[in-house]
C-alpha cells in the first residue's frame, strides 16, 4: 500500500511501506479520507513523536470501510466487514488502509458524509474532553475558546453551543469574523481592535465571567486574561502556539481558585479514549444527526497534495478541516 512519509527536509511524499498487520481485537480500514490535525504538523517538525506500536506516518482521524476483521472484533463487537466507519488513531491515517482496535471506531452519524465523518474522531474527541472531563462546563456557564477560525473551534464552538453553553471566541480580523459567523459564537473579539483582557474584565465586571477557557495559543496574552475568570474556573492548555512562557499573578490563582490545566488526548491511555469515543456516541452523534452540530470542512484534497493541505494549516488560512481524499 502507499502512504504518506517524511523526507529529510521534511517535504512530503506518496510512497510504498508494508501493508498493516492485524493484531489482537483490529480492524483493518480501507481508508477513504483523513483529516488534518495540527498534530500532524508538530509530527512532520518531529516534535510530536506517534506513541509506541503506530505507524511512523501521519493521521490521526479517517474514515472508510471494513475490509478485515480479527475474530476477537466478530466476537465483542456488532462491527462487520462492509461498515462504514470513522476512526481515532494514535497515528498512520495517511496511507490507503489502517489497522485500528475496534472501540476506537464509531460508526458514521446519519445524515453525515463521509468527508464529515473523517473530521469527527480527533477534533470531536478532543472537544469533547475539554470540554466536558476537564472543563467540567455546565449550561449557562460561559466559555472562552481562542482562535475561533481554527479547526478545532470549528467544533467546540457549535458542540459548547448545543449543550447551552455562552461562548465568547477570539479572532486576528474582519474577514476571519465574518468567516465564523455560521458558529454562532455569543460574542467573537476582533484582537486588531480589542484586547481580549480587558473585554474578560468587563465580562466579570458585568457577570458573565468566564467559567472554562480552552487556549492553543498561550504566550504573555494568557497570563494577562487568566486574572478575570469566574472564581473556581478552569484554564486548559492545548497548545502554545503564541508562545511559551507567560508571566501570571499567583495570588490571583489561589485568592480566585483558578485551576490550569494541561491537557492532550494523545497522551491519554487507550482505555480513556474508548470511553470519551462511548460517549460521544451516546451524547454528541444524535446533536449531530439533527443537524445541531456539524463539522466544519474548509478544503477536501487529494491525499497526494498532502503538502499543500499542510501549507494550509501552517498559514491559518483554514476556517474549519481540512481533509485529504484517499480512495
Amino acid at each position: 500500500m502507499k502512504a504518506i512519509l517524511v523526507n529529510n527536509d521534511k517535504s512530503l511524499r506518496w510512497d510504498e511501506v508494508l501493508n498493516p498487520v492485524l493484531k489482537e481485537d483490529e480492524v483493518l480500514i480501507k481508508v477513504e479520507y483523513a483529516a488534518l490535525n495540527r498534530a500532524d504538523l508538530m509530527q512532520r517538525e518531529g516534535d510530536y513523536p506517534p506513541p509506541e506500536g503506530c505507524p511512523e506516518w501521519m493521521g490521526l482521524e479517517v474514515s472508510g470501510e471494513i475490509v478485515e476483521m480479527t475474530e476477537g472484533v466478530k466476537e465483542k463487537s456488532n462491527y462487520k466487514i462492509g461498515d462504514k466507519v470513522c476512526a481515532l488513531l494514535g497515528g498512520g491515517g495517511y496511507a490507503e488502509y489502517v489497522a485500528v482496535k475496534y472501540d476506537m471506531l464509531m460508526p458514521v452519524p446519519e445524515n453525515c458524509s463521509m468527508i464529515e465523518a473523517a473530521a469527527i474522531p480527533e477534533a470531536f474527541a478532543t472537544a469533547y474532553l475539554n470540554l466536558f472531563v476537564e472543563g467540567n462546563i455546565k449550561a449557562g456557564n460561559t466559555l472562552l475558546m481562542n482562535a475561533g477560525a481554527s479547526g478545532l473551534a470549528s467544533v467546540i464552538i457549535p458542540m459548547a453551543k448545543a449543550f447551552g453553553i455562552r461562548v465568547i471566541t477570539t479572532v486576528l480580523d474582519d474577514e476571519k469574523a465574518d468567516s465564523i459567523k455560521h458558529l454562532n459564537a455569543d460574542r467573537v473579539v476582533v484582537t486588531t481592535k480589542e484586547d481580549i483582557a480587558e473585554v474578560l474584565k468587563q465580562e466579570l465586571e458585568n457577570g458573565h465571567s468566564v467559567d472554562v477557557a480552552i487556549d492553543c495559543l498561550g504566550g504573555e496574552i494568557m497570563g494577562k486574561c487568566i486574572h478575570y475568570l469566574t472564581h473556581g474556573a478552569r484554564w486548559i492548555m492545548i497548545a502554545a502556539l503564541a508562545g511559551q512562557k507567560t508571566e501570571i499573578d499567583l495570588k490571583n490563582i489561589y485568592v480566585r481558585n483558578v485551576r490550569i490545566i494541561g491537557s492532550t488526548l494523545r497522551s491519554r491511555t487507550p482505555q480513556t479514549k474508548a470511553q470519551i469515543l462511548s460517549k460521544l456516541v451516546e451524547n454528541v452523534f444524535p446533536k449531530i444527526e439533527t443537524g445541531e452540530i456539524k463539522p466544519t470542512i474548509h478544503a477536501v484534497l487529494p491525499i497526494t497534495e498532502a503538502e499543500k493541505a499542510h501549507d494550509i494549516l501552517y498559514k491559518g488560512q483554514n476556517v474549519g478541516k481540512v481533509v485529504l481524499k484517499v480512495k
